[in-house]
């Protein structure tokens, strides 16, 4: 019997296994990097061990320091998550020859799966040699890992040695394999996947199907079991090839066997030889701890003979510290606050004050609904979602909403190109109106009053806020009967709470403020801007700024000021959060400035390069 675990790795998932070894009786070992010293997952563990760094290559990809965390902690298992050491053969072999169980399959089958190239050919599907014209799409993949890393669609073959250099780096430094291939890119397929458990007894369970069709840059956003829409013929082989993927490695534990759908056939894409991260909408529809079958079957234990049965649908999101409407960029800072509704499930690294920080995925948490029927889980998760509070870096929150309320994902129609349709549509700015006018009442409110000698109304009174990417500037009045503002009446105001009547309808505003330029009104941010812009903060026209923070990684070869540059020619490449962000010239023009260098850390906002646009002749 396992009596202490070690889970090697950080954020939610780390503290979802947590929850369960608390309710197996299970003591928990947490390992942290010192960027995580004060992360969730170091706090609710029963002890902690430092990670000496901050990046994962110095910490949580260092096999050998987890090894020797688990022992010096009194360790006698050790679980991977998913990422980071999750699918790697040497890492688990490190485990077992240390004496310690490893909650996983044997590195023999961990090794057949883990390269998506092997796995292929274990499946009888051979990845793409030579590229040609003919082949194009294609999707060039990192080997090992997942997660989206290491990915790129090339439409044309000029564009094919960046792929490849670009996937390369980004592999190399998530997964510490640089090995890529590429395979033909299928434009409107559907991404399904089926769940599978396997004990030491020779019994495999699938349990079901997810759709994971909802994806940025590769990576799935929103997941839900079971598909919607899949014959019963197409589930019958996607199970059929699922388990036949698992016992040709003669897999034990927890796994996923990925699959692309077109055209009513499935083709095999890979198989994860780890937990998901969209594993908790199985659980829901099956009603399975799959951590606590994951440790079962470590131990030992067989599997009943058949799985239980599955029960009504889950839709799962995922939340990120991330701005979909400026490419997906990463985003830090503090996490004032993150709460949602009773009656979903949350799985999350955060608390109200962490801070997310530079070195990791931006995923905040997961929100998982259940119900009987796919609409009402739907509609519970998007309602649980626009009702919750989310104070700090800009999330992909709207967005999630607006996905889920899209009429393509209500019908189920979507596939892996719903994004690339839509998602100028699903990140239009819709800010409330009403917000900034709640933001300066709660503010004025007990600021001024008037005294007894007083019997004329005050002169207006002027705020100016940003509120997506707009400048509004809001009139109020302090008056005998209190706030007062033109086109409604003021209800109520105090600095948290604001009702206003507007035509006859009372709404309500909760209202916190944090520091003294940002408030949150509902669920819009704004920013407090002076009343009279300072004419120097202006920015010069052609300035290329770091979207977010990170290193600069490559700068294109040859670059230097007074080169001249292509509009869309990329020019700069920054690494954050393990993922790769290029940064090309925003016009035609000359490159007046250029203050990258490859190494150089950047906040948010530095000023990287400067094009001048050419004019063309009169």
């Amino acid at each position: 019997m396992i009596s202490t675990l070690l889970v090697a790795n950080r954020g939610e998932i780390a503290c979802r296994i947590f929850r369960t070894c608390e309710e197996l009786g299970i003591r928990t070992v947490a390992v942290h990097s010192d960027a995580d010293a004060g992360a969730l997952h170091a706090r609710v563990a029963d002890t902690a061990v430092r990670l000496p760094g901050a990046t994962p290559a110095e910490t949580y990809l260092r096999g050998d320091l987890i090894v020797k965390a688990a022992l010096a902690a009194g360790a006698d298992a050790v679980h991977p998550g998913y990422g980071f050491l999750s699918e790697n053969p040497a890492f688990a072999r490190a485990v077992l020859d240390a004496g310690l169980v490893w909650i996983g399959p044997p590195p023999e089958a961990i090794e057949a799966m883990a390269s998506k190239t092997r796995a292929k050919e274990l499946m009888g599907v051979a990845p793409l040699g030579e590229v040609t014209e003919a082949d194009l799409p294609v999707l060039v993949k990192a080997a090992a890992g997942g997660g989206g890393r290491g990915m790129r669609v090339v439409r044309r073959l000029e564009d094919l040695p960046d792929a490849l250099e670009g996937a390369r780096a980004e592999a190399a430094s998530a997964f510490g394999d640089g090995e890529v291939f590429a395979e033909p890119y299928l434009e409107r397929g559907r991404h399904v996947e089926v769940q599978i458990l396997a004990d030491t007894h020779g019994t495999v369970w699938t349990l079901g199907t997810r759709d994971c069709s909802l994806q940025r840059r590769h990576q799935k956003v929103i997941e839900e079991a079971p598909a919607p829409g899949l014959t019963a013929g197409l589930q019958e082989e996607l199970h059929t090839l699922a388990v036949r993927a698992a016992r040709a490695v003669s897999y034990v534990g927890a796994g996923t066997v990925e699959f692309l759908v077109a055209d009513g056939r499935a083709h095999f894409l890979e198989m994860n030889t780890r937990l998901q991260v969209e594993h908790p909408v199985t659980e829901a529809v099956f009603g399975v701890d799959l951590v606590a079958e994951q440790i079962r079957v470590a131990e030992g234990h067989p599997l009943a003979s058949e799985p239980p049965r599955a029960r009504g649908h889950a839709v799962e999101v995922r939340l990120y510290a991330e701005d979909p409407a400026h490419d997906w960029a990463p985003q830090t800072g503090t996490l004032h606050r993150l709460a949602v509704p009773a009656g979903v499930r949350l799985d999350t690294g955060y608390t109200d004050g962490d801070t997310i920080g530079v070195h990791y995925d931006p995923m905040l948490a997961k929100v998982v609904a259940h119900a009987p029927t796919r609409a009402e889980a739907v509609r519970r998760l998007a309602g649980a979602l626009e009702r919750a509070a989310l104070h700090g870096p800009v999330t992909n929150r709207d967005l999630l909403l607006n996905s889920l309320r899209h009429p393509e994902f209500t019908a189920g129609r979507m596939d892996t190109g719903f994004y690339d349709r839509h998602l100028a549509a699903l990140t239009a700015p819709a800010p409330d109106p009403y917000a900034p006018l709640a933001a300066a009442l709660a503010d004025a409110h007990g600021r001024s009053r008037f005294g007894g000698w007083r019997n004329v109304s005050s002169q207006p009174q002027v705020k100016r806020y940003e509120m997506a990417g707009e400048e509004h500037e809001v009139h109020y009045r302090h008056t005998r009967q209190g706030l007062a503002a033109d086109g409604v009446r003021v209800v109520h105001a105090d600095a948290r709470l604001v009702v206003l009547d507007v035509d006859g309808v009372q709404r309500r505003f909760e209202v916190a403020r944090y520091g003294t330029d940002r408030v949150y009104v509902n669920s819009a941010a704004l920013t407090v801007l002076p009343r009279f812009p300072d004419p120097a903060a202006q920015i010069a026209p052609g300035s290329l700024l770091a979207p977010m923070p990170g290193t600069v990684v490559r700068v294109a070869d040859g670059l230097t000021e007074g080169a001249t540059v292509r509009a869309g020619q990329p020019l700069i490449w920054l690494e954050a959060m393990k993922m790769q962000h290029q940064i090309s010239a925003p016009v035609t023009g000359t490159l007046t400035a250029l203050h990258a260098t490859t190494g150089r850390q950047v906040e948010p906002g530095t000023l990287l390069a400067v094009v001048h646009e050419l004019q063309e002749a009169p």
